[in-house]
Formats: structure tokens, C-alpha cells, sequence
């Protein structure tokens, strides 16, 4: 009987033990208030009071007495308060209350975004997962004006197909993701070449004005309906509700070493239950060892080197950020909870 309690007792220490260690974590260096300055992103501000900055939510306490309670702005200042015992993080309001008519004013800042919005713009603007089939049937370009096979803005080019829709983008076949575990097809990268319209059709030969490009458009592009791609700002840092077990894939840019900043591919998607938001951690491979003793290949355990937060998801992959790195990061590298 007493090794059944004592058994007991030292379960319910390791549950609470556990739980503590799921909950956030202030740093011991943590400010008191804090003024949000321009360039500031809430992930930076998360990593200045917490050791574990995904428990953002958590801490975050909405103040109803001030403007737009729920959006921080440069010039807010954060205070550190203590409702029910704990800590919470809150915009601080001034404590006067006017009553006298008065004009209702907004800051002419923009609301601070959750992580650097130029390292994701330009790739959210240039990349769509299709499939095979969905880009093969699409409409394809078969010259532009007096024969050219090579177009830019303002000029004129000739597709043959149905047209998807009036506005259209141009797109061309980029890298196709698979799953390096599974091999299943995870989805296509189509690149974005420019925009167009679709000014003339006759039968399946459709004839589209050109009114941006980010390339030369080319033979054998292809046309998709535009879509409203609009940059999410508004995400917070979080943990995935399920645990998640993964791997980076590919990454932007065509380099090999992966750092800060540098967006990668990962073979887990909104299937997998990841959402928007999310924070991973990217585990680095051990090496494998040869022991000395005995000569066998010992496998070395993952090493904790990096957090990134996906900013997209698709069904089968989604795209991330890294933004803590302590060593250099590759291709095959595990994601998983933080």
C-alpha cells in the first residue's frame, strides 16, 4: 500500500512538473513595460518576455478601455500585469477618462505584424501549389505579336485553350514536392510570371494583354484565374493543438544552408492539423559515431538548433519562416512541437 502512494505521489509530481513545463515561461530578464517601436514584430516582442514565445495568447490580455484592443501599434506601451495571481501582457490605457464631446481619432501607424512581412511579400505573391492536372489542362501560350517568342508588359500574346477567367495570371512550372519519407506527391510549385487580361477569344485561341511581368513571358506558360492573396498579418504565435512530426523539404532561394529568415518547405500541411501561426522546432540530425570499442555505427541523438512559424498552409505541405537559427539548418532537417 505505501509503494502504491508513493508511486502515486511521484506521478502526480511528474504531472505537474510536465504541465508547468507546457505553460509559458518568462525570461528572468524580463522588462516590466515596454514601448513597441517601428519594425518591431510580435514575435519579437513575444521573445522579450518569453523563453517560449508560441504561449503569446496566453499571456495576452485584451484591454477594452483602449482603441482596437485586440492590434498593437508602434508608440503602445505594454504593460505587465498580474490578473488572478498571474502575469498578463496589456496595452496600457492613460487611466483618464473624458467625457467632454471629443473627436475619435486611430493611429495612422499600421498594426505591428506577427514576423517580417518583406522575407514572406514577394514569395506569397510568386508561388501557387497546383497539380499536375490543374496546370497541364490550363490555357498555354503559343507566341506573342509577330511571332515573338519572348513577351513583357504592354505587349500582346496569343493562348490556346478555355479561359479560366477575364484576369488572369501567368504561370510556369516550377519544383514538384514529394514526400522524402512516403514518397507520396505533396503538390507543384507554379511560379508567377506576370498578369494579364483576356481581351479576345475566338473558339479555344485566346488573346490576353499583358499588364505586368516579373519575367519574360515564354512558349508553353501558363494561364490560372488570379486569386486574392492578401498577406495575413494578424496571426499570433502558437503551438499546434496535435503533435506534429515532419521534415523541411526544400528551400527558397536555392541555398543550401539554411539560416534566419529563409523560407523552406515542409511535407506536413493543414491535413496534418497545422495551422497559420504555428511554431516549430527544427531539430538537426546527430551525426552517426563509430564506436570505439565495439566498431558498430552508433546514431547520435537530434539536436534542438532552430524555430520557424508557417505563414502558409496548403492540404498536403506548408511554407515557414525560420526565425531562430543556432546552427546551420538543411534540407531533410526534423520539424516537430516546440
Amino acid at each position: 500500500m505505501r509503494k502504491l502512494l508513493y508511486a502515486l505521489a511521484a506521478l502526480m509530481l511528474l504531472t505537474a512538473s510536465w504541465a508547468q513545463a507546457q505553460g509559458p515561461e518568462f525570461r528572468s530578464d524580463h522588462p516590466e513595460r515596454y514601448t513597441v517601436k517601428k519594425g518591431d514584430t510580435l514575435w519579437d516582442i513575444s521573445s522579450r518576455f518569453l523563453n517560449n514565445p508560441w504561449y503569446w495568447p496566453e499571456i495576452w490580455h485584451v484591454n477594452p478601455q483602449v482603441n482596437n484592443p485586440h492590434l498593437i501599434y508602434p508608440g503602445d506601451e505594454l504593460a505587465l500585469v498580474y490578473i488572478d495571481g498571474k502575469p498578463h501582457l496589456t496595452k496600457a490605457s492613460s487611466g483618464v477618462i473624458r467625457l467632454s464631446p471629443q473627436i475619435r481619432s486611430e493611429p495612422i501607424d499600421t498594426p505591428i505584424p506577427a514576423i517580417p512581412l518583406d522575407a514572406i511579400e514577394s514569395f506569397l505573391t510568386k508561388t501557387r501549389i497546383v497539380t499536375e492536372e490543374e496546370l497541364n489542362n490550363a490555357p498555354y501560350i503559343l507566341e506573342g505579336q509577330e511571332k515573338r517568342i519572348i513577351s513583357g508588359a504592354g505587349d500582346r500574346v496569343y493562348a490556346r485553350g478555355k479561359a479560366p477567367a477575364r484576369n488572369v495570371g501567368l504561370f510556369r512550372k516550377s519544383r514538384a514536392h514529394v514526400d522524402p519519407d512516403t514518397g507520396e506527391f505533396l503538390g507543384l510549385e507554379a511560379r508567377s510570371i506576370g498578369d494579364g487580361s483576356i481581351v479576345d477569344e475566338q473558339g479555344d485561341i485566346l488573346t490576353v494583354q499583358l499588364s505586368r511581368t516579373r519575367e519574360e513571358v515564354r512558349i508553353e506558360d501558363r494561364l490560372l484565374a488570379q486569386e486574392d492573396r492578401r498577406i495575413n498579418t494578424s496571426f499570433t504565435p502558437s503551438a499546434p493543438d496535435g503533435d506534429i512530426e515532419g521534415r523541411m523539404i526544400a528551400v527558397e532561394s536555392g541555398v543550401t544552408q539554411i539560416g534566419q529568415y529563409n523560407v523552406v518547405v515542409l511535407n506536413r500541411g493543414a491535413r496534418d492539423g497545422l495551422e497559420v501561426g504555428n511554431v516549430l522546432a527544427v531539430l538537426k540530425a546527430g551525426n552517426r559515431a563509430k564506436d570505439p570499442v565495439t566498431g558498430e555505427l552508433v546514431q547520435l541523438p537530434d539536436e534542438r538548433a532552430g524555430l520557424l512559424m508557417v505563414f502558409q498552409t496548403h492540404e498536403k505541405l506548408s511554407y515557414g519562416l525560420i526565425l531562430k537559427a543556432t546552427r546551420a539548418l538543411s534540407v531533410g532537417d526534423k520539424v516537430t512541437n516546440p
